[in-house]
């Protein structure tokens, strides 16, 4: 299974792959919006992990985009929005799921195997 990465901490992206590239192909990791979009028409992951606050487009107009251009990448976020109203505005652009960062080594990879079956999940901090 093929992921694709979009973050604008570098330092965090890069640990991201890591913790992932032992389950998952990471294909590549951006730093916006814009290039995630470019990235996975060209790519064509399997999941998309991307961060709500991004430069140039953020996550949640990303994901719509993404939507928009009949990607069939499953979309899961990767934030430090713990409010309702990002929850709420992410699920609303069709991703299946949305983890904490502070939650990253327990949540993620649960996360991206309940995506990829067409389930969704929320990080059990937010979720209560």
């Amino acid at each position: 299974m093929s992921v694709l990465l979009a973050d604008d901490h570098g330092d965090f992206l890069a640990a991201v792959a890591r913790h992932l590239e032992p389950h998952f192909e990471v294909l590549k990791t951006v730093g916006n919006g814009q290039a995630l979009v470019d990235e996975a028409a060209r790519l064509e992951p399997d999941v998309v992990v991307l961060d709500i606050s991004m430069p140039v487009l953020n996550g949640i107009e990303a994901a719509r985009k993404l939507k928009a251009t009949g990607s069939s990448a499953r979309i899961v976020f990767l934030t430090v929005h713990a409010d309702p109203d990002y929850v709420n505005a992410a699920f609303g652009t069709g991703a299946l799921g949305y983890v904490l960062k502070s939650e990253l080594a327990s949540d993620l990879l649960p996360c991206l195997k309940e995506a990829l079956v067409g389930r969704s999940f929320v990080s059990p901090s937010i979720a209560r």
